[in-house]
């Protein structure tokens, strides 16, 4: 059994499908960690670029990067190292990354 989960190793990426891309290249992937209870605990990364994005329930913790995630009721979040979020299963966003963000996910 691993006590330190390894947030710092490479997450496999691939380009968004092109439907979600508002502007440039970005690709995404995630990788899990761990299971606590039935909820995964995980480490997801995006690249620079623009993209549109239907939610799952979620909290969520960056861990470096830079980006400003805008919700479809007019809310913006700007997301930098420490920032944490709830995102809500259902939710609309649009995810601007400027920089490669990394975030720890429990879903």
């Amino acid at each position: 059994m691993n006590r330190v989960l390894d947030v710092a190793a490479a997450v496999p990426t691939a380009p968004l499908d092109p439907g979600s891309v508002v502007d440039g290249a970005p690709a995404a992937g995630s990788r899990a960690l761990a299971a606590v209870s039935g909820v995964e605990v995980g480490v997801w990364e995006m690249s620079p670029g623009t993209a549109t994005d239907v939610e799952v329930d979620e909290v969520f913790v960056v861990l470096s990067g830079s980006a400003t995630v805008s919700f479809e009721d007019g809310e913006r979040v700007d997301l930098g190292p420490g920032t944490v979020v709830r995102l809500r299963a259902g939710e609309h966003t649009t995810w601007v990354v400027r920089e490669t963000l990394r975030k720890i996910y429990v879903a």
